[in-house]
């Protein structure tokens, strides 16, 4: 049993740790919480399921294709409700970002309404047996398409020009504009990259609980920003290890105490690590 929701919890936390991602980048180069995350979640996965049903886009296409619609989307909150706030008290922004969100929220359910849809699935998922262990390949391909985009986001802010860029700009912005960087630019670039992955994290978990509905970011975009927390946030390595752990630790408590406890266990943990180690795990931005 113990096996089993440990791969239950590295799955959902693998989503988590999508979502934190997202966080973790803005806060380090603005030092913004961008409440809204939850919502580019719940984009990415409207966008494919709708494609998905018209017959016209294949999965992969349907896949990359919320991907990309959750990253615009992410590029325009950052226009429209971000940029002209910069400079203002931090209070404003963050209440822009629930504005936001509430905002995307009620749009999604005047647009599809309150009822759940189902991800229309194109092939067949099934349990298969790996060291005397029952494994869904769901979960396996969930796991792997996660981690594949967590390698390539560290890859590409260690290794490319405008990552590194991005990282000057999270350092000193003001010193990264003297250096000739377009800060504007790398914010914008910081938003499409925290968003596309947000946009996958809601189109695997749609796969994985078979439902899509315009409230289905809330819950996980919350318990991601726990994860930024508990990781560090504004650390990258510390986002992908908050999610995961606190994946674990969920997946522990519904498997052992109870299911009722699921949802708690994320905000407890938020409560710990705020009282005992507020920097979280590995020390985010400003520690």
């Amino acid at each position: 049993m113990f096996v089993q929701q440990l791969i239950n919890g590295l799955t959902t936390g693998a989503a988590y740790a999508l979502i934190a991602l997202g966080y973790t980048m803005i806060y380090g180069i603005l030092g913004l919480i961008n409440f809204a995350q939850g919502e580019l979640y719940m984009c990415g996965a409207f966008v494919a399921v709708l494609l998905l049903a018209s017959g016209q886009v294949g999965f992969v296409g349907a896949f990359l294709a919320g991907m990309l619609a959750a990253a615009l989307l992410g590029v325009a909150l950052e226009r429209v409700a971000f940029r002209p706030l910069r400079g203002s008290h931090p209070l404003v922004p963050l209440l822009s970002a629930i504005g936001a969100s509430i905002f995307l929220q009620s749009l999604a359910l005047l647009l599809f309404g309150p009822s759940d849809r189902p991800f229309p699935v194109q092939f067949e998922f099934r349990t298969v047996e790996l060291a005397g262990l029952p494994v869904s390949t769901l979960q396996g391909l969930i796991l792997l398409t996660a981690l594949g985009f967590m390698v390539l986001l560290l890859a590409f802010v260690k290794y490319t020009t405008y990552g590194k860029a991005i990282i000057a700009c999270a350092l000193d912005r003001d010193t990264a504009r003297l250096m000739g960087i377009n800060v504007d630019r790398m914010v914008a670039l910081t938003f499409f990259l925290g968003s596309a992955l947000s946009g996958a994290a809601g189109i695997l978990m749609a796969i994985y609980y078979n439902a899509t509905y315009p409230r289905m970011g809330l819950l996980p975009g919350l318990k991601a920003f726990s994860a930024a927390i508990l990781g560090g946030v504004g650390s990258i390595p510390g986002a992908i290890l908050g999610g995961l752990l606190l994946g674990v630790a969920e997946s522990l408590g519904a498997g052992y105490l109870s299911s009722g406890y699921k949802d708690a266990v994320a905000f407890v943990i938020l409560i710990l690590v705020l009282l005992l180690r507020p920097q979280g795990i590995l020390k985010g931005k400003g520690h």
